[in-house]
């Protein structure tokens, strides 16, 4: 089902709330991210064959390829985020390329991750960060600031514009019309370089939102209800985008809650059209002028469809370890709650915290519960204190944190032994809280308000008196934390602490490879079971031979040491190898560590695309029964692979002591076979010059 096209603003008319210097931003990257010109007009109107959403944008920027499935397509980049975790490093990778200057509309660095300062690693970071996005013309938010993504949304997205995130939860912005993709540091660095974006073209899925939302049913529902009809795999090789009536009464938070976890489909990303809704939104951040009409052209086409009644959803939870372990609110009310935590990049809007206070106003969190809020950008919790929100959540008894990621990422507020806690997050997997017997469920605001008050998981349908939330007409603008590029650049001075490692490179492919089987996984290893998070981990971002000491520690102890003592290996797995976090140090520490290669049934997107950019091979078995013959340790063989690879011939792997030969696939692009030779993509692109 297509959404009617909305009028164009006429022409010649007054652009009014501009983004002032007094505000932190110069008029002229405000003009630069949101200037219309003729790209905008044709994201309007498509001649010829109609387009969906997704395939006007794609057409815009296309750099080369086709917009056919499966095929590779080259897309122009117009801005780029980076969190601290991931942008230490990418920074030094944009460095080594050798660019002055980012050559995006616009790029801006958050410090939203390792903002914990137990020690000197982090701020040492911040300090590099600081100052080398102003030696490179990236703009830079300070830390206090806000979540990347609840703060890009409010102040930077653009609708009909490109957006490539070192961070997986990149799409929030597609709740505002943007193709906005989560990708490795490597990559955001050479997008920042002028680079196009290589991809897989995806296939494009129609989800079509029919009626409204009950009472007490949110858009976390929303996207609960797509995780349990789809699973953490259905959303590989797609892009969802939703249309339907049941979009109109969704506000841009809401979309953004959508779209947000949509990663955890494994899909690239997610979109919504750009309609009044939009507008709205986009006036009360003072950005009017940012906003254009953006939606499917009648009767275009996609490759498939999925419907969901809003008006038969119902209050779901994820329950541990998985976001698609969905059940409904109401069957859960035996698990008694140690925690509740409300925030992430997912739900921590001025939506979601006013909601949450409204429930609280005037009872207390049960005395079992620790009920801990983080509001997701300064301006977030600006508001709620002028509103009063902010005194109702602490008369309620709730702990307040500062406007960061924080134990979304196992950063402080870790649940007590064997404990449960019920939090608004977009991932639950085992030990990511920071306690490793710890029972994490997902939830939307309301579900986890009137929990934390009856100490259990209670469906907030039980409430007699529906509450509604009216968002401001204009928020509070106070840019002052996010601070413009240097105009004189060379006057700056890159800090760097003694944290901060140089850049590691690959090695080329060899002629052969014989190597032992490290690990043997299962399905769904994460990212998190590769390079565990947490503020111990965290910290060590920009040293990579300190930070590869844990890969793999929380799945076996004994991996790094058995790496070293053979020398590299390579690594089998199951389905949907490395789903999760977009954090490269998965691939890079391997690569690190000696590991060349990895066989699995299938790959999560953005993991497969840092193995190549790292230059470890990713292999599929042509038949996946072969995964059960490999055992670990086994010593395996595969001849003559720069000839196979570049020729394009059938990779055959043998397995020495069982003198058994399986088929593999490695579904590289020309371009990939090229990078992986090369030994990762930084030494492709130096060597392109």
């Amino acid at each position: 089902m297509a959404l009617k096209k909305k009028s164009a603003p006429k022409a010649g008319a007054k652009k009014t709330g501009r983004v002032t210097r007094k505000s932190g931003l110069p008029k002229k990257a405000e003009s630069k991210q949101t200037k219309s010109s003729a790209n905008t007009a044709a994201l309007r109107q498509t001649r010829g064959t109609p387009l969906n959403l997704v395939q006007k944008i794609l057409k815009e920027h296309l750099v080369s390829g086709e917009l056919t499935p499966g095929s590779e397509i080259a897309i122009r980049i117009d801005q780029t985020l980076t969190q601290d975790a991931t942008g230490t490093m990418a920074y030094l990778q944009f460095e080594a390329l050798g660019i002055p200057r980012v050559r995006t509309k616009l790029s801006v660095s958050y410090v939203d991750h390792n903002t914990l300062q137990t020690g000197f690693e982090n701020a040492d970071d911040h300090r590099f960060l600081q100052t080398i996005a102003a030696k490179k013309g990236v703009f830079f938010s300070r830390p206090g600031n806000g979540i990347c993504h609840q703060v890009h949304l409010e102040r930077f997205a653009v609708p009909g514009q490109t957006l490539l995130g070192s961070d997986s939860h990149t799409p929030t912005s597609g709740g505002m019309g943007m193709i906005a993709i989560g990708a490795g540091g490597l990559d955001v660095a050479c997008a920042m370089a002028g680079q196009p974006f290589y991809l897989t073209m995806p296939k494009v899925m129609n989800v079509v939102l029919k009626g409204r939302l009950g009472p007490w049913v949110t858009a976390k529902d929303v996207i609960l209800e797509i995780l349990r009809r789809l699973t953490v795999k259905g959303g590989v090789g797609w892009i969802l985008e939703y249309s339907g009536d049941g979009v109109k009464s969704l506000s841009v938070a809401e979309r953004a809650t959508i779209t947000n976890m949509g990663a955890e489909l494994g899909a690239t990303t997610s979109i919504f059209p750009s309609d009044e809704m939009t507008r709205k939104f986009l006036r009360a951040q003072k950005r009017p002028a940012a906003w254009l009409p953006l939606a499917a052209d009648p009767n275009c086409t996609y490759d498939g469809q999925l419907e969901i009644d809003l008006r038969k959803l119902q209050p779901l939870v994820a329950a541990p370890h998985s976001p698609d372990k969905v059940v409904p609110a109401s069957e859960l009310k035996h698990v008694k709650l140690n925690q509740v935590v409300i925030g992430s990049c997912t739900n921590s809007s001025y939506h979601d915290l006013s909601v949450a206070a409204a429930i609280l106003r005037g009872k207390k969190v049960h005395p079992d519960v620790s009920l801990v809020i983080a509001p997701g950008s300064k301006q977030v919790l600006q508001t709620i204190s002028k509103s009063g929100a902010l005194t109702d959540l602490i008369l309620a008894g709730a702990r307040l944190i500062e406007c960061a990621c924080g134990p979304c990422i196992g950063v402080g507020q870790a649940p007590p032994s064997g404990g449960v806690s019920l939090r608004t997050f977009n991932r639950n997997f085992k030990g990511r809280s920071g306690t490793a017997d710890a029972e994490v469920y997902l939830c939307s605001p309301e579900v986890a308000a009137v929990s934390a008050i009856a100490g259990h998981i209670e469906d907030p349908r039980t409430l007699k008196k529906r509450i509604t939330i009216q968002e401001p007409a204009a928020y509070l603008i106070d840019d002052s934390m996010i601070l413009p590029p240097a105009k004189d650049p060379d006057k700056v001075e890159v800090v760097r602490g003694p944290n901060i490692k140089p850049l590691p490179l690959g090695e080329p492919l060899p002629e052969m490879l014989r190597l032992r089987v490290m690990l043997k996984t299962g399905d769904n290893v994460t990212t998190d079971d590769i390079m565990p998070a947490g503020a111990k981990i965290l910290a060590l971002r920009s040293n990579l031979p300190a930070i590869s000491e844990y890969v793999f520690t929380n799945m076996d102890p004994n991996f790094v040491k058995r790496v070293k003592a053979a020398g590299g290996g390579l690594i089998v797995g199951g389905e949907n190898y490395g789903q999760g976090s977009s954090r490269e140090h998965a691939a890079m520490a391997p690569m690190y560590l000696g590991i060349k290669a990895v066989i699995a049934k299938s790959f999560a997107r953005i993991h497969r695309a840092n193995l190549i950019n790292f230059g470890i091979l990713p292999l599929v078995f042509t038949d996946p029964r072969n995964y059960d013959e490999i055992e670990p340790n086994a010593e395996l063989e595969l001849p003559y692979v720069r000839q196979l690879l570049e020729s394009g011939k059938q990779l055959i792997i043998k397995n020495v002591a069982r003198h058994v030969d399986y088929a593999v696939e490695h579904n590289l692009t020309p371009r990939q076979v090229q990078i992986i030779l090369a030994g990762g993509l930084l030494n492709y692109v130096k060597s392109q010059g």
